[in-house]
């Protein structure tokens, strides 16, 4: 359903409050002519984006955390599936099993699928609302996963959190990684698409937000970690509608750089 809005609505933000969440200076300069702008609570700051309705598109698009996950229920990650994994149970760690059921498929391309998929309680297996993402790629059995290993060290605000991963199989004997991840709604394209519909020009102070959090985001993965994303797109950052938070995702074609091996970018 595509989102109904006046031609003459106009985008209320609140600067004080977007600017101290985030610790970015968004002032502007002065030589510029002022600019009014409406009073507007913080609950007012994404007021557009809490109605928007976005069609989803099928785009191409040093903690370890614990393996072994069991499946049940079926061989592999599919819509309407109940998943119940195991993890922990090293160094001491008590095992934790933890249920899933794959709601809806929110992404495709040639690396696999993501299902978003929600946290079940575990006593009586019914939704919490808590919202997780799934990513489903094929894994060859002779080589480790790169995007599991590099995944495994990130720890950033603005790049997805691994919160665990498991492996499934089918009945072709075929080896699935699951790579559970915390779960944002929309993208960059998919609101500067809902923005270009609208025949409006995104935001600036959202430009700015997003483009402080890109650099962020790229400054960590570069210069802590020594990691190369190489696929950048507005498709691979994602956004939290309410509170403007970005995180760089799909390590799927990152790459640890090294000073004597020839990367191609």
């Amino acid at each position: 359903m595509e989102p109904h809005m006046s031609e003459k609505t106009s985008i209320e933000l609140d600067h004080c409050s977007a600017l101290n969440q985030m610790n970015f200076d968004a002032s502007s300069s002065s030589s510029e002519p002022p600019v009014k702008i409406q009073e507007a609570t913080v609950d007012q700051l994404p007021k557009e984006m809490y109605d928007m309705t976005i069609k989803v598109d099928k785009v191409n698009d040093n903690d370890e955390k614990e393996n072994d996950g069991i499946m049940v229920n079926g061989n592999g990650t599919e819509t309407g599936q109940t998943i119940v994994i195991t993890i922990g149970g090293r160094n001491g760690q008590p095992k934790q099993t933890i249920s899933y059921m794959a709601e809806r498929v929110v992404g495709t391309g040639s690396f696999g699928m993501v299902f978003q998929c929600f946290f079940l309680h575990q006593a009586k297996l019914v939704e919490t609302g808590e919202a997780v993402a799934i990513k489903k790629v094929l894994q060859d059995k002779r080589y480790k996963n790169r995007e599991l290993q590099i995944m495994q060290q990130l720890k950033h605000p603005n790049v997805v959190e691994l919160k665990h991963h498991f492996f499934s199989t089918t009945d072709k004997d075929e080896l699935y990684l699951n790579l559970v991840l915390e779960y944002v709604p929309e993208t960059v394209y998919r609101v500067a698409k809902y923005y270009s519909r609208m025949n409006h020009h995104m935001p600036l102070i959202f430009v700015q937000l997003y483009t402080y959090q890109i650099c962020r985001a790229l400054s960590y993965i570069h210069r802590v970690l020594g990691v190369c994303h190489r696929d950048i797109k507005p498709q691979n950052i994602l956004v939290n509608p309410h509170t403007h938070q970005v995180k760089l995702c799909d390590f799927g074609s990152a790459k640890k750089l090294v000073c004597w091996l020839a990367c191609v970018l």
